[in-house]
Parts: structure tokens; sequence; C-alpha cells
């Protein structure tokens, strides 16, 4: 049974145009109910405010709260935040964190949102309003859920927001796998951090993955993984540049999957940066994430 996360506010409709596919989450579950897969849908809360003000700087949660984000961060984040993305906003870090929670409990969850690793402590950056794998994470350590957790980043881009929140903590590790040229052209850094050249195939990234994450962990020795799994390093990709083919995209996802059932350490995944003209051909790929995934944990 796949156990995916999903509310009717993350879908946000827009007439403005832009980068940012605000419809994808809408269209990815529709290619997961298409695909015939047995699921049940979970409906998460918004996060608590206090959970966003133990990671994110209070003045700039109220700010999104508020919908009162000066201009300059608004221009940083790529999108106006009104009332539909303040409450995408906070339901989102609830959703990875009810992700999780599943995960912990049937093996493997997905949030249908979700992925948002360029926010900071005090300002969003990159479409990213709120962290919610730092803020999920630190959550679920608090709450004596997991006492260590690996955040893994496929995106194509480098998660530098995640590792800005958790610098220092022994008890988050980070591993960031990016294109070494993307955006952010100001990297943070990881706990573990791959940087790869423009068009990397299939074949070096696979080796690239296989090389570091099972030394990681059988080292770091995580009770859970936090994957942000961004579809954007597909050839097609309107912000990629690695290069990936569908068969790269599965094939990654079934070594991160597989090495987790392995091992025996709950995954819950978050959707990341999938980007292009084609919504339903970026969506599709979000799903087929999500379904490989899920594979291994049956």
């Amino acid at each position: 049974m796949l156990h995916v996360v999903h509310h009717p506010g993350y879908v946000v409709a827009t007439d403005s145009p832009g980068t940012f596919p605000h419809d994808k989450y809408a269209l990815v579950m529709r290619a997961l109910g298409e695909s015939g897969a047995a699921m049940t849908v979970h409906v998460p809360e918004i996060m608590p405010r206090a959970w966003l003000e133990a990671v994110h700087d209070p003045t700039y949660v109220e700010e999104v709260v508020t919908c009162k984000v000066p201009a300059e961060k608004q221009r940083r984040i790529g999108f106006a935040i009104d009332e539909r993305i303040s409450r995408r906003s906070q339901l989102s870090p609830g959703g990875t964190w009810l992700a999780a929670k599943l995960a912990l409990r049937h093996g493997y969850a997905a949030n249908s949102a979700g992925g948002s690793h360029h926010a900071l402590a005090e300002t969003g950056a990159g479409y990213c309003v709120f962290n919610d794998l730092a803020v999920a994470a630190n959550r679920l350590i608090a709450e004596g859920d997991a006492s260590r957790i690996l955040i893994l980043d496929l995106d194509v881009h480098q998660g530098d927001g995640t590792a800005a929140l958790t610098a220092g903590r022994g008890d988050v590790f980070t591993l960031s796998l990016h294109a070494e040229k993307n955006f952010p052209a100001r990297k943070a850094r990881s706990s573990l951090d791959i940087a790869l050249p423009d068009l990397t195939g299939d074949a070096a990234y696979l080796e690239a993955l296989s090389g570091c994450l099972p030394g990681v962990l059988d080292h770091f020795v995580p009770d859970l993984i936090l994957l942000q799994g961004g579809v954007d390093a597909h050839r097609d990709d309107r912000l990629g540049r690695l290069a990936l083919t569908d068969d790269g995209l599965a094939a990654r996802d079934h070594m991160v999957s597989s090495q987790a059932r392995l091992r025996g350490i709950p995954l819950a995944s978050t959707l990341g940066g999938g980007y292009g003209p084609d919504r339903e051909a970026v969506a599709l790929r979000h799903a087929r994430t999500i379904l490989t995934l899920a594979a291994p944990f049956g």
C-alpha cells in the first residue's frame, strides 16, 4: 500500500506566468491515481508556528503568516506571498512531518509537496518559503520519533538552506548531489557535497551516488531518511544540467530505496524541483519517482 500525504491547499491556481508550476501537485496526484497503485491519501495539518520558529526567524515567520513579506524577500523567493501561498507554505512542512511519521510506521511514505531546500532562517529563496526538511527533522528529533536523520538531497540544485539550518548538528547529516554550476551561485556546506559537472549522464551519476550513499548510511547509521527527490536532474528539465534519462532517474530512486530497505531504514520523500513547459510530463516524472521509491517496501 502506497501512503501519500496530500492536501487540496497544496494546489494554488494562478494566472501569473512563471517557472514555478503551482499546479503540479494536483497533476502528480492524478498521475499516481492513473497508475493503478493501491494508495491511501493522508491529509496533513499546518505545521504549528512554534516548530516553524524553532528553525526560522520568528520575524520572518510572522511576515509569511500575515502575508507581509517584504518585496525584496518575495523577489528572492520568486513569487508573491498571498494568503493561499502562505497557507501552502505552512501545510507543506506539516506534510513532510506526517510523511516521516507514516514512514516510521510503514517503511515508506511520500509528501506530494515539500522539498523546499533553499529556504533560510530569515528569508525564503528559489521558490522555497519554509524549509520543510529542516523543520520536520528538528521536530521529529525533539519529540523523540528519531534520533539520527539523514537528509538526502538529489535535486539538481544544492540544498543550501537545509545545510545552513542544520549546520553543526550531530544528529542530522545532509548529503547533497547537485550540479556544480547551477543555482545557488554561492553554495553552503553540507555534511557531504557531491558537485557534478554539466551533462553528467546516467552512468556517472549513478557511480557517484553508489560511491557515497552506502558509506554514509553505514557510518552515520540514521534511523530515518528524508529525501528531497527532485526530478530536475532530467535532461529535458528547464532548470536542470545533469542530463539524466527516465531510466537514470528510475535507477537513482531504486538505488536509494533499496539501500534504505536493505538496512531497515524508513524513508520519507518530498517532491522537490521539476520544471518545464509540459506540466504533465514533469508530474509524471514525480509520480514515477514515488512509485519507484515505494516498490522495495512492498
